[in-house]
């Protein structure tokens, strides 16, 4: 489509569920759906994946996600048990709140939808994206 004098080119559409590997792979796969100096909105694809032994996440931006197929288990520091997370299950990760994947569905793919936020107290510059 071609965009109008002044006017930005027409949204692509795209499905969270393509292309999904057939087989276990190496590594996750992260795709960036979008990003702005405010936000950053990934799609990853575990298959079987889990953090390094003694590796936790200490990301200075918020993180929202959501499981949309597969299984995960998740350990947030400071919690007696590891949440399980099926299809549909979300949470609100705050920024600097220590967490691991403990284990992703080995016989299925587990997307994720992770949508990292710049905290309110946290000044935004142009130079700075959420990683």
């Amino acid at each position: 489509m071609t965009s109008h004098r002044g006017q930005s080119p027409a949204p692509s559409t795209a499905n969270l569920l393509a292309d999904l590997p057939a087989t276990p792979q190496p590594d996750e796969r992260i795709d960036l759906l979008a990003q702005t100096p405010q936000a950053r909105i990934e799609r990853i694809v575990s298959t079987g994946q889990a953090s390094p032994p003694g590796f936790w996440y200490d990301q200075p931006w918020d993180e929202w996600v959501v499981l949309l197929t597969g299984a995960a288990t998740l350990r947030i520091a400071g919690e007696p048990e590891p949440r399980r997370l099926g299809p549909g299950d979300h949470l609100m990760i705050p920024a600097h709140r220590r967490h691991r994947v403990e284990s992703t569905s080995p016989d299925a793919p587990t997307v994720w939808l992770a949508v990292h936020l710049r905290p309110v107290d946290q000044p935004s510059t142009s130079t700075e994206s959420p990683s």
